[in-house]
């Protein structure tokens, strides 16, 4: 695999501007052409893009296809499908004191971009944006995570494969190379990852006013409310929080049920918990793992064994940690300090909904606000919460409709993407005006010819 220096990301970069620069990516024919060349290779390593995630994070086949690879695939297809309709240039009206000026926004590329992918999702969240990258008529250089180091290993050979490197290619690093990419000038930086380092590639972009898109995260809140069907909710709630054991941006940070359920919900979540997994999850081959050491380390510490009302099981050997509820949790507890990323959840009773709202604002703006009860309720949660995103009795689903946008807001993230604006975030909407020839209105002219007239009719 191809690792980082100073001077190979100057080549590399000079190759990619020189080759935007010969408007050949600006084809529809060359960009669907690569989509389909994508789709080809994808479909052609499926296998082997399962069996590394299974290795990097343990997932099982199952869910790497469903969370990941079905993902890709879809959105792929989707791109091939409207990237005619996406691509075209679109009329607007223009104000009866422009006319016959005719205005249109045509779509442009952007240029070289960078994408920079975390080791959670690795196959869907670097290949995802990518196909914004295609789709818009961009060249981008990639950088998947070192963490997910089996998964980077078949999208090195998926890209190398596939594109020339003057078009799209991946390299590869740790903390030292990203520093090399940062001091780069590109046209466009689509960054997934921590709220920390969001911020440092902010800084970074801000150096040559480089756009960036940051998908970030914070703790995502889930609400339980009165009316709410507590079993139902239940078992969304297992089932979104122990995903990739828990290693994803919008899972459920954390509960706020009524104090009258609360005990009834930790009863079914667990019950959930053991339906799935067979009753012991670290001996279900459908459990997946802690990414690294590190990581298994930090979650740990985040567990106060006197606050444990079900689960805290560990394996050391395999990095696992058991589906875990904490109750009695407060404010000051070190898991509510930060956001969690793995199968911990605080279960934390409030008096009613105000008291939820109230709560949630003790935080930064998250990715995500899951609420379970009414719809009339749920009104008054979507009104007066700001999120990324939010799903009514249910979580995570919103970010599976490649119709609607996903990203944060405030400290979870900035612009957004999936579909068309996957498309969007790799493209300039250019304003254009044509004027005819055969008249020339004498109003914008100095000396302003009719002007107590033109100001009746501007006002």
């Amino acid at each position: 695999m191809n690792f980082l220096t100073d001077s190979s990301i100057d080549i590399l970069l000079s190759k990619q501007k020189n080759f935007f620069a010969s408007n050949q990516t600006k084809s529809i024919s060359f960009r669907r052409n690569a989509l389909k060349n994508l789709l080809n290779a994808c479909q052609k390593y499926e296998h082997e893009i399962l069996k590394a995630l299974h290795a990097d994070l343990r997932k099982s086949s199952e869910e790497a296809f469903l969370t990941e690879f079905s993902f890709v695939i879809s959105e792929i297809k989707l791109h091939i499908k409207n990237i005619h309709k996406w691509t075209a240039s679109k009329r607007i009206s223009t104000p009866l004191i422009l006319r016959p000026s005719r205005s249109k926004i045509y779509y442009e590329p952007l240029g070289v971009s960078l994408v920079i992918a975390p080791w959670n999702y690795p196959f869907l969240l670097l290949f995802s944006p990518l196909i914004g990258v295609l789709s818009s008529g961009c060249c981008a250089i990639l950088k998947p995570s070192s963490d997910s180091k089996h998964t980077a290993e078949v999208m090195d050979k998926i890209i190398r494969e596939t594109f020339q490197e003057d078009h799209i290619s991946i390299v590869h690093g740790e903390k030292r190379e990203n520093q090399i990419l940062f001091k780069k000038r590109f046209d466009h930086i689509f960054f997934t990852g921590g709220s920390e380092l969001g911020k440092i590639v902010m800084r970074s972009a801000a150096e040559f006013l480089t756009p960036v898109t940051l998908e970030l995260g914070g703790k995502s809140p889930c609400i339980v409310d009165k009316s709410a069907n507590l079993k139902i909710a239940a078992k969304r709630i297992a089932w979104s929080k122990t995903i990739n054991s828990g290693q994803t941006c919008v899972a459920p940070d954390y509960v706020l049920v009524v104090k009258s359920l609360k005990k009834r919900l930790m009863f079914h979540i667990n019950e959930e918990w053991n339906k799935m997994y067979g009753g012991t999850p670290l001996n279900s081959n459908m459990y997946p793992k802690i990414i690294h050491r590190r990581h298994y380390k930090r979650l740990l510490g985040l567990i106060d064994p006197q606050k444990v009302k079900y689960g805290g099981e560990k394996n050391d050997e395999t990095l696992q940690i058991s589906p875990t509820i904490l109750d009695d949790v407060t404010l000051d507890d070190p898991v509510m300090k930060e956001e969690i990323f793995g199968p911990i959840l605080p279960i934390i009773e409030v008096d009613n909904l105000q008291g939820a709202i109230d709560f949630i604002y003790k935080f930064e703006k998250p990715l995500a606000i899951y609420y379970y009860g009414n719809l009339k309720e749920a009104k008054t949660i979507i009104k007066q919460t700001s999120s990324g995103g939010a799903c009514i009795n249910d979580a995570m689903m919103h970010i599976a409709n490649s119709n609607l946008p996903f990203g944060g807001v405030g400290h979870s993230g900035y612009g957004s993407y999936h579909g068309y604006d996957s498309f969007l975030c790799f493209t300039h909407k250019k304003a254009v005006v044509t004027t005819p020839t055969w008249i020339d209105l004498p109003f914008k002219y100095v000396p302003f010819k009719g002007f107590k007239w033109l100001k009746k009719f501007l006002t």
